[in-house]
């Protein structure tokens, strides 16, 4: 029997083993780097964690610092704000200041050159003093008589004459006294208290005082004002009346016994009244208190007025004023009031007529 060859056999068990053995090294190396890099992935997620956390506090640090810086800029917005509504104050006061400075160089001016013609005129004056009084020694007497309780019952200086004089007296409600205090306490007052007050009694009496030396062949008209303007006779706004025509003067007088102070004051009011004379006063005489409170259109509310205001009501005023009308003011001063005593008397130096501001005891 013959020996059968032998069969070769390619796939061996080493050659298995091998194999296996290859395949379980790659098996192990893949395991290896499977687990290193799940610890290098969570070593880089930590990392990236503390990363995002730091930067997240790092945002958060810069919003809290934009939002103090936010607010350094608005503080610093709101001090430029202010310290420019400061600058500007400043500035219209140095304007104010200059253009006060400017006025009263302008005054100084007008001051001397008024001086320079008083003194003239106190020349002329005494001359026609002295003519006055030999008048009155041939026997010459006044229209009506006055007696005052003052130690001066005559003003030097002051032309009383003229063919049609008219007086404009401040019935407003600043005639009750000189303090602003008592102005409103007085206001509440009835009217027959209103009436006595010592400010609106000596008024009255300077109203006498210039009636009394009233020209006998002159005429005349008495108006009372606050925020209007009207004569003391009723029927009569316009009209001229004579001082020896029976005892107009005297029912002109007594009339204003019954007038009560009160409301504001409209010097408006009182141009008008003069426009409306036909023909125009050649003298008047204003009694008053204190710059309008009250422009050319009366207000729209209550409130108060400054002195700027008032300045401006009193120049619009003013203005309107007939030319070549000398204006004597008399004028009672209030507190509240400083620029008052230089604007009234600026006036009657640029009319012609005279100022006095008179003590308590005249007249």
């Amino acid at each position: 029997m013959a020996r059968r060859k032998r069969e070769t056999n390619v796939y061996s068990m080493s050659f298995l083993d091998i194999m296996a053995c290859g395949f379980g090294a790659i098996i192990l190396f893949f395991v290896i780097i499977q687990h290193a890099t799940e610890d290098r992935t969570d070593d880089l997620t930590a990392d990236l964690s503390g990363e995002v956390n730091r930067l997240e506090t790092e945002v958060a640090l810069e919003e809290l610092n934009r939002a103090k810086l936010q607010q350094s800029i608005d503080e610093i917005e709101q001090e430029i704000v202010t310290s420019q509504a400061e600058a500007d104050r400043m500035l219209e006061e140095v304007t104010d200041s200059q253009d006060a400075l400017t006025e009263q160089e302008q005054e100084t001016a007008a001051r001397r050159e008024h001086f320079n013609q008083l003194v003239t005129d106190i020349q002329a004056i005494e001359e026609r003093l002295k003519e006055i009084q030999a008048e009155q020694e041939l026997g010459g007497e006044d229209v009506r008589n006055f007696y005052g309780s003052g130690d001066r019952q005559y003003l030097t200086g002051v032309n009383v004459g003229g063919q049609r004089i008219m007086i404009l007296l401040d019935a407003s409600a600043s005639m009750l006294d000189e303090t602003i205090v008592n102005i409103i306490r007085r206001r509440h007052l009835p009217d027959r208290q209103k009436r006595r007050a010592d400010k609106w009694q000596r008024a009255l009496l300077t109203v006498e005082w210039i009636t009394t030396q009233f020209p006998e062949t002159s005429e005349f008209q008495i108006y009372t004002f606050n925020t209007r303007a009207d004569p003391v006779l009723k029927d009569t706004r316009g009209e001229w009346l004579k001082v020896d025509q029976g005892r107009l003067l005297d029912n002109a007088v007594d009339a204003l016994r019954e007038r009560v102070p009160e409301n504001g004051t409209r010097l408006h009011a009182v141009v008008e009244a003069i426009n409306d004379m036909n023909p125009l006063p050649d003298n008047i005489f204003l009694i008053i208190d204190s710059l309008p409170t009250q422009g050319e259109s009366p207000p729209r509310g209550p409130g108060t007025v400054d002195s700027r205001r008032r300045q401006r009501f009193f120049d619009d005023a003013v203005r309107e004023l007939p030319r070549g009308v000398p204006i004597n003011v008399v004028l009672f001063p209030m507190e509240g009031d400083p620029l008052a005593s230089s604007e009234y008397w600026k006036l009657a130096v640029r009319t012609g007529g005279s100022f006095m501001s008179p003590s308590k005891d005249w007249p």
